[in-house]
């Protein structure tokens, strides 16, 4: 049985560190079984000069502030770090945490974060190779690591919906994926997803399915994703507050359904 879970993406734009952290933990004490930031360098809507924080700084501080949910980035460019260090960051947040990190990561596709930074902003198919190149190194060097994860590796988290090489990629190496669209999309790309499994003799079950969705979901749209085979969904937020009260409406959806899914 896949179980059902609700998360939350808090933007580390036009904020503060203490409204982030306040934020976070709020949505732990809510019932949230997720929380993720995204790994950017600058605003993407809004003033964008606006104030921003940087990821993988913010996810040892949550490490710290929270005590249950799970965490990562939503999700980490292949080009920011290199992939061994980007390992053994997630292996070290993972400890600080107590075993509760995910490792986010994807292709990129902010232009101004890699021109800003100087990182090299390649055609996307290029990116969609380093992505390749960079995942079983992960996964290597989590092996290799003195003291390795807590629970043994830190679950991978794929996100993109490209159907000939992000998704067989997911079915490759992640445990999780994120995908995008409304529900029958999302659905479709799921089952592309499985049948990129099926080529290479993985268990589709293995892979738990997330979304961040858009706006304010309606309870229905929420059982049209679980239909769709999504039992992980995510809202973003700004920061504490009023914009929470989406989470609790999850919360009290997943709930409802007993907190797990048809296999």
């Amino acid at each position: 049985m896949q179980q059902i879970r609700v998360g939350v993406s808090v933007r580390p734009q036009h904020t503060t560190y203490a409204r982030m952290r306040a934020a976070w933990l709020e949505a732990e004490k809510v019932g949230a079984d997720t929380v993720f930031v995204w790994d950017h360098f600058f605003p993407l809507f809004g003033d964008l000069a606006g104030a921003h924080f940087e990821c993988w700084t913010l996810l040892a501080a949550l490490a710290e502030a929270t005590t249950r949910v799970q965490f990562g980035a939503l999700v980490s460019s292949t080009a920011y770090r290199n992939p061994n260090l980007l390992a053994d960051m997630a292996r070290t947040v993972d400890h600080i945490s107590g075993g509760r990190a995910i490792l986010g990561i994807g292709a990129g596709w902010a232009q101004r974060d890699y021109d800003e930074y100087g990182y090299a902003f390649k055609p996307p198919r290029e990116r969609l190779r380093d992505l390749a190149s960079a995942l079983p190194i992960i996964t290597d060097r989590l092996g290799k690591l003195n003291p390795g994860p807590i629970n043994g590796t830190v679950p991978i988290l794929v996100g993109g919906s490209g159907e000939k090489v992000t998704l067989r990629l997911v079915a490759q190496y992640a445990d999780m994926w994120n995908g995008m669209g409304d529900p029958a999309e999302a659905g479709r790309l799921s089952h592309v997803l499985d049948e990129w499994c099926d080529e290479i003799g993985r268990d589709p079950s293995e892979i738990e399915r997330s979304i961040l969705l858009a706006g304010r979901p309606q309870a229905e749209q929420a059982d049209d994703y679980l239909a769709n085979g999504i039992t992980h969904l995510i809202i973003g937020v700004n920061g504490p507050g009023s914009e929470l009260d989406i989470l609790r409406e999850l919360v009290a959806w997943r709930d409802a359904r007993g907190g797990e899914a048809l296999p």
